[in-house]
C-alpha cells in the first residue's frame, strides 16, 4: 500500500503539536500590513498579529498560495515519498482561491512535467478548525493504513455532520474584507449586540442570529447546538478564538452541561482568518463523537 501524505494550508488553524504528531504538511499563507509581510505561523504568532491588527488603521491584506508554490510542495513530497498519494484539503473555495491553486498545480505537474501523481485536492467548504478537524481525521486514518477512498469518504462525512457557529464583536472586518454582504450587517457594535454567524453548504458565511452581550450570545450558541444535536449526547468540540480565551472557556463549560464532550480542542484563529473576522472572534465546531 502506498504512503498517503496529508497536505493543508495554515488557515486550518491546526495546533502545531497536532500537525507534527500526525505528519500533516501545512503550507503557510501570508498576511501583509502596509510596512511588512508575515508568513502565518512562521514569523508572527496569533497574539502578535491581533496586537498589530488592533493598532493598524488599515486592514492588512492576505495572499493565497500560488499554483507554482503548490507544484513545488507536491514535487518535493513526491521526491521524498516516491509513489505516494497526496490528499490536499483546503479552505472553502467560497472564501479563497486556494483550492483552485491546488487543482491548477495538479494539472501543471501532469501537463508540464509529465508527473502522473495521485493527488486529490478537496474543497472543505469551511475555514479554520471547521476543516482542520477534517484534516486531522484524514491524517489519523492515513496513519492507520486507510485507503485514499476511505479517507475522502470520511472527510466528506465529517463535512456533512459537523456544525459550527461563530461569534464576532463587529461585522466591520468581514465587510471590509468582502466576506459578508453589507446588507447582512446586523447592527454590530451598537447596543453591545453580538452577531452569531455560520457557514453554509457552499462554504459561504451567513448571519444566523444576534444576542445582546457575550453571556447571552454564548447561551444562544449552546441552544443552537442543542437543536442541531437533539439526538446526540456524545460530541467532539473545537473552540478557536482570536484573543478571547474567556469566552472560549465559557462555551466549553456551558456545552459540557448539556453534552458528554469527548475530544475537546482549543486552538487559536490565525492571522489570515483573523484578518477577516477581527480580534473578538470565537468559533465553535461540533461533530458527533
Amino acid at each position: 500500500m502506498s504512503h498517503i501524505v496529508i497536505v493543508t494550508d495554515s488557515t486550518a488553524d491546526i495546533p502545531q503539536k497536532t500537525a507534527l504528531e500526525y505528519g500533516i504538511h501545512v503550507i503557510p499563507m501570508t498576511v501583509t500590513f502596509k510596512d511588512r509581510s508575515y508568513v502565518e505561523g512562521v514569523d508572527i504568532t496569533p497574539t502578535q498579529f491581533y496586537e498589530r491588527l488592533t493598532e493598524s488603521s488599515e486592514l492588512p491584506t492576505t495572499s493565497q498560495t500560488s499554483p507554482a508554490q503548490y507544484v513545488e510542495v507536491y514535487r518535493n513530497l513526491l521526491q521524498e515519498y516516491p509513489g505516494a498519494s497526496i490528499i490536499s484539503i483546503h479552505i472553502s473555495s467560497g472564501m479563497s482561491g486556494t483550492y483552485q491553486s491546488a487543482m491548477l498545480a495538479k494539472a501543471m505537474l501532469e501537463e508540464e512535467e509529465g508527473i502522473q501523481a495521485d493527488i486529490t485536492p478537496i474543497d472543505s467548504r469551511c475555514a479554520s478548525y471547521g476543516f482542520g478537524l477534517q484534516v486531522v481525521a484524514a491524517a489519523r486514518l492515513a496513519k492507520r493504513g486507510a485507503s485514499v477512498q476511505e479517507i475522502v469518504d470520511e472527510v466528506e462525512r465529517l463535512r456533512q455532520v459537523r456544525r459550527l457557529y461563530f461569534l464576532v464583536d463587529t461585522l466591520e472586518y468581514l465587510q471590509k474584507g468582502g466576506r459578508i454582504r453589507r446588507g447582512s450587517a446586523i447592527i454590530g457594535t451598537v447596543l453591545n449586540i453580538k452577531p452569531i454567524l455560520s457557514v453554509d453548504d457552499e462554504g459561504v458565511i451567513y448571519p444566523v442570529d444576534k444576542a445582546r452581550g457575550r453571556k447571552k450570545a454564548v447561551a444562544r450558541i449552546v441552544e443552537l447546538f442543542q437543536h442541531d444535536f437533539a439526538d446526540h449526547k456524545d460530541l467532539n468540540i473545537a473552540v478557536c478564538d482570536g484573543v478571547n480565551p474567556e469566552t472560549a472557556e465559557e462555551v466549553i463549560e456551558e456545552m459540557s452541561k448539556h453534552f458528554k464532550l469527548h475530544e475537546v480542542v482549543r486552538t487559536d484563529i490565525g492571522a489570515v482568518v483573523g484578518t477577516h473576522v477581527g480580534p473578538g472572534i470565537v468559533s465553535v465546531f461540533v461533530w458527533p463523537a
